[in-house]
């Protein structure tokens, strides 16, 4: 335990970083939030407070890093994991990101933490979900087309060398961060659509192969993340997996989002969405869904707790 007044002091420092992070000076929040851990560095809330300020900077490896740390100091850290999710999506670990994000959707909706940030956190596993089964579809796409491929592969390439470059020129301080962040912004613009624009010639000439494959929102459990196979819909009109939902009733009567009262007897199928999810699944078997897969995602995340 640090000595009294240091934890004051920390507590000062904490205070005066939040007041630079509402105004949106993240720079000198950073700063702040870091004398505070050098008074206090046993306060795993410090770290989070960090990690926020350095998602506002994408300074992806500090959050990492924060976010570890405040985990190690308070297991069962939702911000933590919301944050550590994030910073591990933008570096393009979407296997680790999904790890962290379901963490965090675990934690805010078991009693203890129960929060209005439920349908946040959602949206992020999804996103993450996502970002998966794209490196997926892209793989699936890379064996159908050698060409398409390498030529994705280079303009991939020359993107992330362009935000390289402005980031040393910002650590340079040859332009400042504001300006170096609306550089990065034109570069993935033109580079995502010199991208779409590649991708539109060679499904033009192959549209069999080269069409992208993409899973609607509707289509995917929000406890699971999976594809429904028999959705039920509740009383606010959203569907879930029925399995899914009857088994989060048995733990806690609520609707897993709103919170509010929720029975079995209040579920009702949704046989139009059933009837889409099994078209999509006929369709694309073999890609979207391998349990396998879930398998993997689970032990993963389970080897991640208990390390943690």
């Amino acid at each position: 335990m640090p000595p009294a007044g240091n934890e004051y002091a920390a507590e000062q420092l904490k205070n005066s970083g939040n007041k630079c992070f509402k105004n949106g000076d993240y720079d000198g929040a950073e700063g702040l939030y870091s004398q505070a851990i050098q008074k206090n560095s046993a306060n795993p809330l410090l770290f989070t407070n960090r990690a926020n300020a350095r998602l506002k900077l994408e300074k992806w490896e500090g959050v990492i890093d924060d976010c570890i740390r405040s985990i190690e100091l308070l297991k069962d850290n939702m911000k933590a994991f919301f944050y550590l999710a994030q910073a591990q999506l933008s570096i393009n670990h979407p296997n680790e990101a999904l790890s962290s994000a379901l963490m965090a959707y675990e934690l805010c909706t078991t009693s203890a933490q129960q929060t209005s940030n439920a349908a946040t956190i959602s949206a992020l596993v999804l996103k993450c979900k996502k970002a998966k089964w794209d490196i997926r579809e892209r793989e699936r796409i890379r064996r159908r087309g050698g060409l398409s491929s390498d030529l994705e592969a280079m303009l991939e390439t020359q993107y992330k060398k362009d935000v390289d470059d402005i980031d040393a020129r910002v650590e340079a301080s040859e332009i400042s961060r504001v300006e170096g962040q609306e550089e990065k912004e034109e570069r993935k613009t033109e580079f995502e659509k010199k991208r779409d624009d590649l991708r539109t010639a060679f499904m033009i000439s192959d549209p069999e192969n080269q069409q992208k494959r993409e899973v609607p929102d509707y289509l995917v459990d929000g406890i699971t993340f999976e594809i429904m196979h028999d959705p039920v819909v509740t009383r606010n009109g959203r569907s879930y997996e029925r399995a899914t939902l009857i088994e989060h009733l048995k733990r806690s009567p609520t609707d897993p989002l709103t919170r509010e009262t929720l029975t079995i007897s209040d579920l009702r199928p949704n046989i139009a969405l059933k009837e889409a999810c099994t078209e999509f699944m006929e369709g694309n078997n073999g890609w979207v869904y391998d349990c396998k897969d879930g398998e993997v995602d689970q032990d993963t995340r389970w080897a991640h707790l208990s390390h943690t």
